[in-house]
């Protein structure tokens, strides 16, 4: 058995698992039940609120639906959480520098705070994913089907994955169940040869690439720097098993403490933003007048918008002279420059031109994005998206535009973004509760794995700060990128690279079953996202909607 290799140190000493079970105080369990249901009821208040003042008034059914929504989206959030609370804990819990019941509660608490200071970068460049006629229709049968699907493979996969204690990574669940749903889209639109039907590869090569190279940073850079830290750092304390039940000495407990730490709030500001923009999603489709475009943007950024249009329908006008049509026209050729994935043609940028040059006529006629009314929110909120996504295609030709021209679009390409991507307030607070409040339970299956059925050999202080350190610096860095990166694949793999570093070997069961997972998720939750959407398109057919 696994655990019988940890009965003994190299060095002769006894080791012991940590301990596990503790008894949780009434008290406890009602204040987690409490913060619980506080977040529902807050998130439920929170989207009345806002709807109500925009004078949006939403039928009791389209409110049900977009409660079940929120809540299978959360739950993603909150499976999340426990399903990722082993890459921070493990260590600090196998080297007894915290106790397991007081670990998770720490952890959890950094998770919320990652989430609530995260840009929403990494929530979009999902989003990006997405086909882009659902992304313009998101409150359409296929939409809701769209989003239903995803969000039950996602969950039903990462559940399956915690239940036999496989560290999966939930990022690449939620992308593979993204990725699932735009190839079943494509293959059902008839005609369709990719582009706003399908999938957006280009992006999805991006991502993909962070997350396959993600085990292989996790493993290298955690083997090297514990051989460098095997130089520098010369206290052999760092690289023996721990004591049963002996914390390690001060300094080394701190550094653990930091390590833990800092995993837990980067896995929140990472792991956070995916289910923010699943639920942005959820509000467009079921909201749209209160959430499609961002209103909490004041009158006073009219004028810049405005200003930064006419700078951009400058450079428009000057690669595509002569070249004239309606809005209508306009958002069919950019519509096609999309599916094609070129808009550098004289008609694509004309029509860039010509669909901006409307679209700050009317914004600067309503005064302000809040001022814009129900019935024009949904054709503003597609031609800004439109605008915005078209413009991206185009200046990625270095050559498209001089640095004067590329400025001024980057500066409008800021503007679009604020008035289309933005995260509210309490949707941050909701989700960080449910990672946060995630964390607390269900954790031990896979920090039992983490912990004892990687390397051959206890956890030293050593293996487990080189793991944590490296899973940490990689995932912030990943944050400044906006690429969503797995936590799991990098702690999962970093803690292998340690074992390697200290002589100790691998289990090899373990790493074929850590390997399966990484290499069947992407399949599996494509074809159980694809499957479902198939599944509920076909319900939304048959019903008439």
């Amino acid at each position: 058995m696994a655990t019988l290799a940890l009965d003994q140190a190299p060095s002769g000493e006894p080791t012991s698992s940590p301990r596990f079970e503790y008894r949780t105080h009434p008290l406890a369990k009602l204040l987690f039940a409490l913060i619980l249901i506080g977040g529902l009821a807050f998130a439920g208040w929170s989207v009345m609120t806002d709807t109500a003042g925009v004078g949006e008034q939403l039928a009791v059914g389209v409110f049900a639906f977009l409660a079940l929504a929120l809540m299978i989206a959360l739950g993603f959030e909150f499976v999340n959480g426990f399903h990722d609370t082993a890459n921070a804990v493990a260590t600090v819990i196998y080297t007894n520098s915290m106790p397991a019941h007081f670990a998770v509660v720490w952890s959890g608490f950094f998770n919320f705070l990652g989430v609530m200071v995260s840009s929403g970068a990494v929530a979009y460049s999902i989003i990006t994913l997405l086909p882009v006629d659902l992304i313009l229709n998101v409150g359409s049968g296929a939409g809701f089907a769209m989003i239903f699907a995803l969000l039950l493979a996602a969950v039903l996969w990462n559940l399956a994955t915690w239940y036999v204690g496989l560290p999966n990574s939930s990022s690449h669940t939620l992308i593979g169940s993204v990725l699932g749903v735009g190839f079943a889209n494509q293959l059902l639109t008839a005609g369709s040869r990719g582009g706003t039907a399908g999938v957006d590869w280009s992006q999805a090569t991006k991502i993909l690439t962070g997350l396959w190279m993600a085990p292989l940073i996790g493993f290298f850079a955690a083997l090297l720097l514990l051989l460098v830290m095997r130089v520098v750092l010369r206290n052999p304390r760092l690289y023996q098993a721990p004591m049963p039940n002996t914390p390690p000495p001060t300094g080394i407990r701190s550094l653990l403490i930091f390590t833990c730490t800092a995993v837990s709030f980067s896995h929140g500001s990472n792991d956070g933003q995916k289910g923010m923009g699943l639920i942005m999603l959820i509000l467009i489709g079921c909201a749209p007048t209160a959430y499609a475009l961002n209103r909490t943007l004041p009158a006073s950024a009219t004028p810049a918008f405005v200003a930064s249009a006419s700078s951009a329908n400058a450079a428009f006008q000057a690669h595509a002279p002569g070249v004239t049509m309606t809005p209508d026209a306009a958002r069919t050729v950019l519509k096609g420059a999309l599916q094609q994935r070129k808009a550098e043609s004289a008609q694509a940028i004309g029509a860039m031109g010509a669909l901006s040059a409307d679209l700050s006529k009317r914004v600067e006629g309503y005064g302000s994005l809040r001022a814009v009314p129900a019935e024009a929110t949904s054709n503003v909120r597609n031609d800004m998206y439109l605008v915005l996504d078209t413009m991206r295609l185009a200046t990625k030709n270095p050559g498209t535009f001089d640095d004067a021209e590329s400025a001024a679009l980057k500066d409008y390409q800021g503007k679009l973004e604020a008035g289309t991507r933005f995260i509210p307030q309490w949707v941050k607070i909701v989700v960080a509760l449910a990672l946060g409040l995630g964390t607390m339970i269900g954790w031990k299956r896979i920090v039992v794995t983490v912990g004892e059925r990687i390397g051959k050999q206890h956890m030293t202080y050593g293996m487990g700060a080189s793991a944590e350190l490296v899973a940490a610096g990689t995932i912030l860095a990943a944050d400044q990128f906006g690429l969503p990166v797995s936590t799991t694949h990098i702690l999962s793999s970093g803690v292998a690279g340690a074992s390697v570093a200290s002589g100790a070997g691998l289990q090899g069961r373990t790493v074929l079953q850590l390997a399966a997972a990484w290499l069947l998720t992407l399949p599996v939750a494509m074809a159980l996202s694809g499957g479902l959407y198939w599944l509920m398109l076909t319900l939304v057919q048959l019903s008439g909607h």
